[in-house]
């Protein structure tokens, strides 16, 4: 039986790095097959996960002899945190490995949202001409608003600044004493959307931030505003946005997460013809370059429990 399992995509050199020193078994399938991941993690001592993967109940009560929870990426809220500490078992995300690669995802849907000209290629090809439809915004002298200002979100503003942004921020767990302040706009959430030419959102998904961004808090957003979410799906009302798209009280949006992934029926239809909305498959952390800091960052965390504990 494995000593470790891992249920996603993971860099072949941190993955093999394991199997030097533990026995494991690295099958991306396992990730939508709870019954098959119980029977192949039954004796396992690490799991190491993405997002798709749910790490609680049945998994939990399956896995006798575990001790770690590997986390390839920094969300948790796929995660039974209070089942794993009760139990014992460490939780360990990769924090801080991808955040370059969000930031850089924010920033370039922000320029392609407010540019709005590049989902054109087709109608060039056929030889239509679309300019004076297409002619868009810069992003330099406009606000970008970050709904959360933690590590990433910092990131974010750093790269705003230096396309001439103007940046704001909304964030009541960083004292206003921080010196992160210095190069931002301190607001409160009603004050930052209203202010925003560019909303991004880069908050968890808890109790108290699910659908966050509502019907409400979209009608306090300017008209002429893109907003960006690359945080957690249920932080925004998807529906709410959809329709906002729709009457144009919104001019764009870019998602990467969304409330049940990969969408289906209902969820998928309410986008259908939404010129101004780019969805792309939670993949704002993932590039070449993040995923072997992701999984390098992993692959220590994981060794540094297993190798605590004797077997």
């Amino acid at each position: 039986m494995p000593d470790i399992v891992i249920t996603e995509f993971m860099d072949a050199a941190a993955a093999a790095g394991l199997e030097r020193s533990w026995t494991v078994v690295h099958d991306t399938t396992l990730a939508d097959d709870p019954e098959r991941l119980r029977a192949a993690a039954a004796d396992a001592r690490a799991l190491i996960v993405r997002n798709r993967t749910q790490v609680g109940g049945e998994l939990l009560a399956a896995c006798g002899r575990l001790e770690v929870v590997g986390r390839l990426g920094v969300g948790l809220d796929n995660i039974d945190v209070e089942a794993c500490r009760a139990r014992g078992i460490a939780v360990c995300p990769a924090t801080g490995a991808n955040d370059l690669a969000v930031a850089e995802y924010v920033i370039a849907s922000v320029l392609m949202l407010l540019r709005g000209a590049y989902q054109s290629s087709a109608e060039v090809a056929a030889g239509d001409w679309p300019r004076e439809r297409l002619i868009g915004r810069e992003a330099a002298g406009k606000r970008l608003g970050l709904v959360g200002f933690g590590a990433i979100a910092r990131e974010t503003a750093q790269r705003a600044a230096a396309l001439g942004m103007e940046v704001g921020a909304s964030d009541p767990y960083v004292t206003a004493a921080d010196p992160a302040w210095r190069a931002v706009r301190r607001l409160d959430l009603d004050e930052l959307l209203a202010w925003s030419d560019a909303v991004s959102l880069h908050v968890p998904l808890t109790s108290t931030t699910r659908h966050l961004i509502d019907a409400t808090a979209l009608g306090r957003c300017r008209a002429d505003a893109v907003l960006v979410n690359a945080a957690r799906g249920g932080v925004l009302d998807e529906e709410a946005l959809a329709d906002a798209l729709r009457a144009g009280r919104l001019a764009g949006a870019a998602l990467d997460v969304f409330e049940t992934e990969p969408l289906r029926g209902e969820q998928a239809a309410r986008f259908a013809g939404l010129a101004n909305v780019l969805l792309t498959p939670h993949i704002a952390g993932v590039t070449a370059e993040s995923n072997v800091r992701v999984s390098a960052v992993t692959a220590e965390n994981v060794r540094r429990v297993l190798a605590a504990t004797p077997t």
